[in-house]
């Protein structure tokens, strides 16, 4: 392995650890061949999932996503060498095949983000989240499990959508604070709720009942991958998603504000969590030791 190859994986490692802490406790606890891929995939998604964050208006964020696709096609050869992300990603891929095609779909389907157009529906939201979160474990998959991934497809388009709307429920006040709305349309106006009172941070019972309804939108997705997979925890791709149901549990504690409450938890907690979804049936005092040496 070349140095410019190991540091290439170092800084995937880095970033993720930085941007995306569940992904990264998660992977730690994958089968350690698998490891730099999944750091290589994740950082990948935030890197794409970020380009909102760099820009003031849309036209240079076009730009950034056709490099990436450019990047993935080829056409960009000599850059992607020169960018760590896309030559682990680039890396991954070879030594996994993963298909270039999926994606090339994350990134159209990110072309959202660059823009503050209202979610119209929540068929909608499916399928942004189809081909942003659940492709992400789907991906995971043929790392981990490689000619058995296939068998896993149905329970990772689930798993993704209760992940996906599990976390822009979290980022509700971030997203809501810079004019995008991924709330879905028809849930809104079905509790009388308008994108002005989103955006404006207008709380109220149309929007608890309106989050309310997504949170079992969530819940149902979770038990439909649960129906395909029981223990979601014994495999690493959807090791993550163990963490969706304290998120959900946590929004409806009282006091919780969805405009200014920050639904996060402590690193041992979340690795106490990932590490008993991935060690079902050890022992309970073991594992909370053991998360708590790692946080």
């Amino acid at each position: 392995m070349t140095s410019a190859l190991s540091g290439a994986r170092r800084h995937c490692e880095a970033l993720v650890r930085a941007q995306d802490p569940d992904r990264y406790f998660a992977t730690l606890l994958a089968p350690a061949p698998s490891r730099d891929a999944l750091f290589a995939l994740y950082a990948f998604s935030s890197e794409i999932a970020g380009v909102r964050d760099g820009i003031t208006h849309p036209l240079p964020g076009e730009i950034r996503l056709q490099w990436w696709r450019d990047a993935l096609t080829g056409a960009a050869r000599g850059d992607v060498e020169a960018n760590p992300v896309a030559a682990a990603l680039d890396e991954a891929i070879r030594r996994f095949a993963l298909p270039r095609q999926a994606l090339l779909n994350l990134i159209d389907a990110r072309e959202f983000d660059l823009y503050d157009d209202p979610m119209p529906a929540a068929a909608d939201l499916e399928g942004y989240l189809g081909e942003t979160a659940s492709v992400l474990i789907q991906l995971a998959a043929l790392v981990t499990n490689g000619p058995e991934a296939p068998r896993l497809a149905e329970a990772a388009g689930h798993a993704g959508l209760a992940q996906g709307i599990t976390g822009l429920m979290r980022a509700l006040p971030w997203h809501a604070g810079r004019g995008q709305l991924y709330l879905p349309g028809d849930i809104l106006s079905r509790h009388g709720v308008t994108r002005d009172d989103i955006i404006r941070g207008r709380g109220g019972p149309g929007v608890t009942a309106a989050l309310a309804d997504l949170r079992n939108l969530a819940r149902h997705h979770l038990e439909r991958a649960r129906a395909h997979l029981p223990a979601l925890g014994s495999e690493p791709a959807f090791l993550p998603v163990a963490l969706v149901p304290g998120y959900l549990a946590d929004m409806e504690k009282p006091g919780y504000d969805p405009f200014r409450s920050r639904i996060e938890r402590p690193a041992w907690r979340v690795i106490a969590t990932l590490w008993w979804a991935r060690r079902a049936g050890g022992s309970r005092p073991a594992r909370v030791e053991e998360a708590r040496r790692l946080g």
